[in-house]
């Protein structure tokens, strides 16, 4: 069985096309197809070709029991020619710790995604603590349902900004780290150090 030749026709040069778009910049994809291939294919030409294709978001074939949400920034460049490049944000996904999406500037798109799953009772959200995203949360499911959880890189870096000895504070993240959540309020409530207040707003999600 011969391999498909590589032409200017080809299904396996919109292929290179496609992978080379998805991951660096179309000028560069241009750049580096014509090293390659010895082909030419135009940056606009790789970005039309990207346009043309859809991808719709999975569909979750069993119920959907947690999701975590989180946002990002892409730089983008302007039309005008000199000018610096603007950073825009998008928002992803992670349904079931399988399924991914991610949407650009569309979070309607994104809970509407999520909502049209079949979403269980408890449904677990978890994120970084960001107003963004848990108003994201809102919109997903009902509020009797939803569970909302700070995640644990986000938690400790809070915890460290409270001013208490390392010893209190490695009880505190013991505690936190098991889930005996209210048995981390009462050392706080008990030593009440500088930052344990500001602690609890920003991770109220856990505390």
């Amino acid at each position: 069985m011969g391999i498909e030749p590589l032409t200017r026709h080809s299904p396996l040069l919109e292929k290179c096309c496609l992978l080379l778009s998805a991951n660096e910049s179309y000028h560069n994809a241009e750049t580096d197809l014509y090293l390659l291939t010895g082909l030419q294919v135009g940056h606009s030409t790789q970005h039309r070709k990207v346009n043309q294709i859809e991808l719709p978001p999975p569909e979750l074939k069993q119920g959907l029991s947690e999701v975590s949400v989180d946002g990002g920034k892409i730089r983008l460049r302007t039309e005008a020619k000199g000018k610096p490049g603007v950073w825009q944000e998008y928002k992803t996904a992670r349904l079931q710790g399988i399924y991914y999406g991610a949407f650009f500037q569309d979070n309607l798109s994104l809970t509407d995604w999520i909502n049209s799953q079949k979403l269980t009772s408890p449904f677990y959200c978890l994120g970084d603590g960001h107003d963004g995203i848990w108003n994201i949360f809102a919109e997903i499911g009902e509020h009797q349902h939803r569970i909302e959880i700070l995640d644990w890189y986000h938690l400790m870096e809070n915890l460290h900004k409270v001013e208490i000895n390392k010893c209190r504070k490695e009880q505190l993240e013991a505690y936190l780290w098991k889930g005996q959540v209210s048995e981390a309020k009462k050392l706080l409530k008990s030593v009440q150090p500088r930052g344990a207040t500001n602690f609890r707003e920003l991770s109220q999600k856990t505390l």
